[in-house]
């Protein structure tokens, strides 16, 4: 049973007295030695100031109303010499609370929160154990009440649901909930701001964002991997503690350098507190913060190995060592190793006399291999300044052993990985090198995760979410994500039923999880394609984009990324092949693009712009995996990228299936979906099925039929013809399936003509068993999607057959095989959706007009066709088993049957066959064997 707010509270307050007894004794015996409980008995009431458990002693009943009381008349004297006027406030409320909660007052969902924040600030401030505790207690209670607030906005959204059904005004867009940096939104950023530049930074170039330590941290997610980076630093430089050498080597754009960065800012802020994070970061390490630490910066590809680097004092550097020496020591530094900078050798031992004398020292180096590949070998003809390509390595392993020796020094250095950061034979001929000299005492560092990287990406486009409102909604929207997925399983990936996908949606929010995943790990693996600084390019334009053009999604989708968009069209082609800017325009996104024109063609794709939804996200899956053996993007992911709460997800599986209908660079193979710059055979598809007959469509349809109808049911037999010399003049109910080209249309009566042919004559004869025949034709409307669909089943069949004699090339025997299986499986389904008019002779009185009556169909995709009509033709009475003793009297009776006073069960039998007025008897011969038991218990004269 779920506890009271009134329980919740007492049992704070319980908590709070452990925690505050102590420290309140301590602090009280401080200052009035042994008298301090008969000083404490002054403040409290003579019917208080006993435990009446323990009565016999005359203790003091220490509740926790009773030492609030004394610390508030106390203060001056005792409590103010280690509180402050917060905690003496926070007494004040703390003794209200407990009034309140002893008189049974109730406390609502505030009231409680803010009685657990109130007293975690106290404990907190005596530094009691107990406030830990607290500090659960309230977490798990703030939690609870956001999933109370998000549950009852669920039910506000179904309540409306069951009545309109839930659509994207039921719940905020993203739009109304988060809000971009003010650059993003106005557009104001510049690409280069998103590439951290440490030179820049160095020289006090950069842009604010990287140049200010304060906006760098504010904007700045620390990842597990940073911050153990940033506290390894301060213990090293600290206290010589921690890993003295640390090599950053990550995937192009895996944030080496903004790593480099934080370093580099985390020490050279005037007050640590100042740098988001960084205070609850080191609250262990802060005592032992370093000051003055000098730092070194460099960067390989801003220092030129042929040309010394001028600086004051008439002083030029040659080599990085004297680089190094030179922004440690400045020129007291450099004339230390000058010698070996101006000869290009290596300064060994003195890196580390170096270092003791500037300590603590931070040494960071980026891009080092671009700089050891423009050195020069010691038997090439030319030499450097900087020194020989041997003397680089042999410098860099007395650097990392320098810097292990020496006291409180740092080195930290980042190698890449990818080849476009490697270069050419020198580069990757540095890199093993490079690696064997510092990797003997370097230790690894870790990039960020993928849900750290949501946060990474959320923090640098967007402001923080402050609002407890602003919360609540964004809950609301992840729920709601969760129970579509939940609700139809098996559109969406398994993963998406797992428990911590609500979660997910919450850490990337407003980005959904999906758009991440295609990001980091398709496009990431794009030679070119900067994991970090790549998606965040990407994401301020899209994220510009959409907020100027007010987009009311509920969150940022691959669905939603306006590729129309000039500039979000060249970030997502300028890593891919030129060919792709046409194939987009055509198939993917545009005013003159296929999605665009399908979704204003079909009003049902058009409400969500279904097409160019499931365009967009099929681009966004497929276009990096063109040249991998792996292609494409499963259907389930296709919907993911797509679908929202309150949509029909079968609308999309519907785009999808137009889309490979019609374009011409779109590929399937087993549900699997990519864009291709080759165009596919659907235009070769395309063509022959517009040289498709019509009369092969309906023999295709005939034979379908024909395959169709294995079970006859209780009808004698189906006959699918339109001739009436086709079907016997016999006692038996039959059903007749009138030919396609004879479909039904309410204002053409040509198929009311046929079948009332059929039903008049057997060939030239008038027909005799009139009360036997059921028809069943073709809905006009649904018939034409039947033929254009058949049309298309037999263009595939031809190229599948043909592909030998087409030079098919094998990527695309695939598509073929796909879409050749696809259609024959739709023509099963139209066919059972086209042949769906029932039309049932019926005749009120025997003078009337026989009419024929039309039923329509409702088939769902499992049923079966002629057991639908048997059920359908039954419930409305139109055709009965068999009469009972009843039944049969009244129609005897009604017309009346009776020849005088008896009839012949034979003519009886004839009748029922042949006069449309009376009940349509399924089985005659039934029907005989009924009247003759009734006959034998007397109930009838006969």
């Amino acid at each position: 049973m779920a506890k009271s707010n009134h329980t919740k509270v007492g049992e704070a307050l319980e908590i709070l007295n452990q925690g505050l007894y102590p420290f309140f004794e301590r602090e009280m015996q401080s200052v009035h030695g042994d008298q301090w409980q008969e000083i404490a008995k002054q403040s409290l009431r003579e019917d208080r100031n006993i435990d009446k458990s323990a009565s016999k002693n005359k203790k003091i009943n220490w509740d926790t109303q009773n030492i609030l009381v004394v610390m508030w008349n106390q203060w001056n004297v005792v409590f103010s010499k280690i509180l402050g006027i917060s905690e003496r406030s926070l007494i004040s409320e703390l003794r209200e609370i407990r009034n309140r909660w002893a008189h049974q007052t109730a406390f609502n969902g505030d009231d409680t929160y803010r009685t657990l924040d109130s007293i975690e600030r106290l404990l907190t401030a005596i530094c009691a154990p107990e406030s830990n505790e607290i500090k659960k207690e309230k977490d798990v209670y703030l939690r609870a009440r956001y999933e109370e607030q998000r549950r009852y906005e669920q039910k506000k959204i179904v309540a409306n649901s069951s009545q309109t059904g839930v659509n994207h005004n039921d719940l905020k867009p993203w739009r109304e909930i988060v809000t971009p940096h003010n650059d993003v939104c106005s557009g104001n950023y510049q690409n280069a701001e998103f590439a951290a530049d440490l030179w820049q930074v160095y020289l006090g170039d950069a842009g604010s964002e990287y140049q200010n330590p304060v906006e760098f941290f504010r904007r700045t997610f620390l990842t597990d991997g940073l911050k153990r980076l940033l506290i390894n630093a301060v213990k090293r430089l600290g206290k010589n503690e921690g890993d003295p050498v640390i090599e950053l080597q990550t995937n192009f754009g895996g944030g080496k350098t903004h790593a480099l960065l934080a370093l580099y800012h985390l020490f050279s802020c005037s007050n640590v507190n100042e740098l988001t994070g960084i205070d609850e970061m080191l609250q262990e390490s802060i005592d032992s913060f370093p000051s003055d630490v000098h730092r070194a910066v460099i960067v390989g590809t801003q220092l030129s190995a042929g040309s010394p680097n001028k600086k004051k004092g008439n002083i030029s550097t040659h080599t990085l060592w004297g680089e190094i020496a030179w922004q440690l020591g400045g020129k007291e530094g450099y004339e230390m190793i000058r010698s070996d900078d101006e000869n290009g050798t290596n300064p060994g031992d003195k890196l580390r006399e170096l270092f003791n004398k500037f300590s603590p020292c931070l040494i960071l180096i980026d891009e080092w291999v671009a700089y050891a590949r423009q050195l020069k070998n010691s038997n090439d003809n030319i030499k450097l300044p900087a020194g020989t390509f041997d003397t680089q390595f042999t410098f860099a392993q007395a650097l990392s052993e320098s810097a292990k020796a020496a006291n409180k020094t740092l080195l930290l250095v980042s190698i890449p990985v990818s080849d476009n950061e490697i270069g050419g034979d020198l580069g990757r001929q540095a890199l093993p090198r490079l690696k064997n000299a510092i990797g003997r005492l370097e230790s690894s560092w870790s990039p960020a995760n993928s849900d750290e990287s949501f946060e990474i990406v959320r923090r640098r486009l967007f402001e923080p979410i402050t609002d407890k409102q602003a919360f609540i909604d964004r809950d609301v929207v992840a729920r709601a994500f969760v129970n579509m997925y939940g609700k139809n399983h098996n559109e969406f990936p398994s993963e998406c039923r797992e428990a911590d996908y609500e979660q997910r949606i919450k850490n990337a929010y407003p980005i959904h999880p999906e758009l991440f995943d295609r990001l980091y790990n398709t496009w990431s693996t794009l030679d070119k394609f900067q994991r970090t600084r790549g998606v965040l390019r990407l994401m301020a334009a899209v994220i510009h984009s959409l907020w100027i053009r007010q987009d009311n999604n509920l969150l940022i989708m691959p669905s939603t990324i306006p590729i129309d968009d000039p500039v979000i069209q060249s970030e997502l082609t300028r890593y891919l092949d030129e060919q792709w800017a046409s194939i987009i325009s055509a198939d993917v996104d545009g005013e003159s693009s296929l999605p665009l024109r399908l979704d204003s063609e079909i009003p049902v794709l058009g409400r969500y712009s279904a097409c160019r939804r499931v365009a967009r996200t099929i681009y966004i899956g497929s276009a990096p995996t063109l040249q991998t053996a792996h292609k494409g993007i499963d259907e389930t992911l296709v919907k993911l990228g797509c679908v929202q709460p309150g949509e029909q997800v079968a609308t999309f599986g519907d785009a999808i299936r137009r889309l490979t209908d019609k374009a011409m660079y779109l590929y399937v193979d087993n549900k699997r979906y990519w864009y291709s710059t080759r165009s596919t055979v659907t235009r070769l598809a395309i063509e022959k099925a517009n040289r498709v007959d019509e009369r092969e469509v309906f023999n295709e349809i005939h034979k379908r039929l024909n395959e169709e109808i294995t079970f006859r049911g209780d009808f004698a037999k189906i006959h699918i013809t339109g001739k009436s010399n086709d079907i016997p003049d016999e006692r038996e109910v039959r059903l007749v399936i009138l030919p396609p080209d004879f479909p039904f249309n309410k204002e053409e009566n040509g198929t009311k003509r046929l079948a009332e042919e059929i039903l008049n004559k057997r060939g030239n004869s008038p027909r005799q068993y009139k009360n036997t025949l059921i028809f069943l034709a073709a809905d006009e409307i649904s018939l034409a999607d039947l033929i254009n669909i058949v049309k298309q089943y037999l263009a595939w069949k031809t190229i599948n057959e043909e592909k030998d004699t087409l030079n098919i090339e094998k990527l695309q025997e695939g598509q073929i095989r796909s879409k050749l299986n696809d259609y024959d499986k739709r023509v099963e389904s139209q066919i059972l959706e086209t042949f769906c008019r029932l039309l049932i002779p019926a005749q009120e009185q025997p003078n009337g007009e026989i009419v024929l009556q039309d039923v329509k169909l409702r088939l769902s995709q499992d049923d079966d066709l002629i057991k639908a009509i048997l059920r359908k033709l039954k419930d409305g009475d139109q055709i009965v088993p068999k009469l009972g003793d009843i039944m049969l009297r009244k129609e005897l009776d009604r017309i009346p049957l009776w020849q005088g006073d008896s009839v012949k069960i034979k003519q009886l039998v004839e009748y029922f066959a042949s006069y449309v007025y009376l009940p349509r008897l399924l089985n005659p011969n039934a029907q005989r064997n009924n009247i003759n038991k009734i006959a034998k218990h007397q109930r009838i004269k006969h």
